[in-house]
């Protein structure tokens, strides 16, 4: 038996136990990547106007994944694969910041310099403060309750 024949078994070993979590991924980024397009589609962007949906939409994912993360980090024991569906999976679909990359140039390209600068500034700060703010409303709700 040569050297890489006896590393496959330890490959196909690992690949065996990471399938779950790729899988899970996979499904929860379509999850989250259809109900952006829904809200998309429900709330469209005309061309060249500020666009409010998908930085609406970012600050919400960066809410949900700040209380999520106390829930499944402090306060509860979660199933090993819920943090890479819902997390990674459903949160990561669904929040989109290469979207925003787009607007941004979009912004850019049709004269609204001032509302691309805005927005490339406004969405990480307002994104960050969501996930702080729903971080520490979430510790306050749950350990108030606790005590």
């Amino acid at each position: 038996m040569t050297a890489a024949e006896a590393g496959r078994p330890r490959v196909r070993s690992a690949v065996r136990a990471q399938a779950p979590v790729v899988g899970v991924v996979a499904v929860g980024g379509g999850v989250g990547a259809a109900a952006r397009y829904a809200a998309v589609v429900w709330w469209p962007t005309p061309a060249g106007s500020f666009p409010w949906t998908i930085l609406w939409v970012n600050v919400l994912g960066c809410a949900v994944i700040g209380a999520f993360m106390v829930i499944v980090a402090e306060a509860r024991t979660a199933h090993r694969l819920l943090r890479p569906f819902f997390g990674t999976g459903v949160l990561g679909g669904f929040t989109t910041f290469s979207t925003y990359a787009v607007d941004v140039r979009g912004l850019f390209e049709a004269g609204r310099h001032a509302s691309a600068l805005l927005y490339l500034a406004a969405t990480p700060v307002v994104a960050l403060a969501a996930v702080w703010a729903a971080t520490a409303a979430t510790r306050r709700a749950l350990f108030r309750r606790q005590s």
